[in-house]
């Protein structure tokens, strides 16, 4: 696949209107603008967001979907993939990404977060480019590089950013290379 798409990991509770749903349309838009696709969760907020930015700007998004929620996917899904487990959602996010961004979320957001990076950390996939934006992360990524430093592993795999553009920058540099 030609394509580049980067999975953005994200809450699905921000509305049109709120500081987060916004800084993911802005991401969404970015990434479109400069010819990458995005990949979410495919449900409301941030997903809803990010997807509806890329659309807008001729990019594709795909959705990966837990089909025991009850909820309506984002109506600006190019692509929907119904899956049945937790497990199998994670799996095809973190397939389909050539980078991954994380931007606000909860302990779900968490999940993908510490996911991507454990596999990468254990080699379990081949290191992407990988981004967090917001101070939320920034903190949680700098007391883990603590430890990982401390077991001599692999540091230096997350990149933490408080602007939302130099967050994309960073990604669509390293899909460029």
């Amino acid at each position: 696949m030609g394509q580049k798409f980067v999975t953005v990991f994200g809450s699905s509770i921000p509305k049109p209107g709120d500081e987060e749903y916004e800084i993911a349309y802005k991401l969404g838009s970015y990434l479109g603008k400069n010819g990458i696709n995005v990949c979410s969760g495919g449900f409301q907020g941030v997903m809803d967001a990010v997807s509806k930015g890329a659309v807008e700007n001729n990019a594709h998004a795909v959705g990966v979907t837990l089909d025991i929620y009850n909820v309506q996917p984002s109506r600006y899904l190019t692509k929907e993939i119904r899956c049945h487990t937790l497990f199998d959602r994670l799996s095809n996010l973190v397939e389909i990404g050539n980078a991954y961004i994380v931007l606000q979320g909860g302990t779900g957001t968490m999940l993908e977060l510490a996911l991507v990076w454990e596999y990468m950390n254990k080699n379990m996939i081949t290191e992407k480019p990988f981004a967090c934006h917001g101070t939320l992360w920034k903190n949680i990524v700098d007391g883990m590089e603590k430890q990982i430093l401390a077991e001599k592993r692999k540091n230096g795999l997350v990149q933490c950013f408080d602007d939302i553009y130099d967050c994309a920058d960073f990604i669509i540099k390293k899909l460029n290379l």
